[in-house]
């Protein structure tokens, strides 16, 4: 009888211990995602040119602007138009034409830590296929067109 006291509250802390480091991919307000982006549009994002208003413009209305909006978050990254989303935030450059690994749409993804990283932090999070794509954009100059084309609002 001794025995089961400290086993019984040997297995209560590990029970507790477990479920303060909670495995992300499995969390309940961060799923992992699924990309948006149709495998027709997927393969022709990797095999041409990346176009904004086919592939860039889905990744960013589903996964980003819900929080990164002026409206959402006054004066942090800005993702609904172009003018909005070329300001420098206080950190640097959200979006650097031709440079992936210096635009910070990409490097707060990409080196966050990990609890960070999955972003969104509420909803699906971004895929592989969607962080690539919006890598190759990047890197190929980052093309936005200005006007409603240009414009990314949340999905109603």
């Amino acid at each position: 009888m001794m025995i089961a006291k400290p086993l019984s509250t040997l297995a209560a802390l590990f029970f507790l211990a477990s479920c303060q480091s909670p495995n992300l991919s499995e969390s309940e307000t961060r799923p992992p995602g699924i990309t948006v982006l149709s495998t027709s549009a997927l393969a022709e994002a990797r095999s041409s040119r990346v176009d904004f208003t086919a592939h860039i413009k889905p990744i960013l209305a589903t996964k980003c602007v819900m929080c990164h909006t002026a409206e959402a978050q006054p004066g942090k990254m800005d993702l609904s138009s172009r003018a909005a989303a070329s300001r420098t935030g206080a950190l640097g450059l959200w979006i650097v034409p031709g440079k992936p690994d210096q635009s910070l749409l990409l490097t707060k993804i990409t080196s966050a830590p990990a609890h960070l990283k999955a972003m969104p932090p509420v909803g699906e999070q971004i895929t592989q296929d969607e962080l690539s794509v919006l890598r190759k954009w990047v890197t190929e100059g980052a093309a936005w067109p200005s006007g409603s084309a240009g414009h990314v609002s949340a999905p109603n």
